[in-house]
């Protein structure tokens, strides 16, 4: 497993594409609307890593939701793992929980699962499956 990327929630992807690309020199590598998740999504790479910005693209995504009840900030960390459906299953065998059972597509054509915070030490962790 390896660390894919940071994700974090904003009010507005051009202002925080303007940040990271003023202050920190970063550019994004991609830029693409995730319909199923209602979100606007922007990734930027970072050494072996990458930095996700994520803007709502409705008031009903978890995105607006997050943004609405804690602000702007981290919202998720994603690993990358070799086979999902097996990290799934051990997930699942060690009685973690889940967010969504089935591994759903993503940025990039991804597929992934989200860990809820209680089960993963009050961290929102996406395993996003490596191709």
């Amino acid at each position: 497993m390896k660390l894919d990327h940071l994700g974090i929630a904003v009010k507005s992807l051009d202002a925080g594409l303007r940040f990271y690309r003023d202050a920190l020199g970063l550019s994004a590598e991609h830029v693409e609307d995730v319909a199923a998740e209602k979100v606007r999504v922007a990734m930027l790479p970072l050494g072996d890593t990458r930095v996700e910005l994520l803007q709502a693209t409705s008031d009903d995504s978890a995105i607006a939701k997050f943004v609405g009840s804690r602000g702007e900030g981290l919202h998720h960390i994603a690993v990358k793992v070799p086979d999902l459906t097996a990290a799934i299953a051990r997930l699942k065998e060690s009685g973690a929980r889940l967010i969504n059972d089935q591994p759903g597509i993503g940025a990039g054509g991804h597929r992934y699962v989200f860990v809820h915070p209680k089960s993963a030490g009050g961290v929102l962790l996406e395993l996003v499956e490596d191709e």
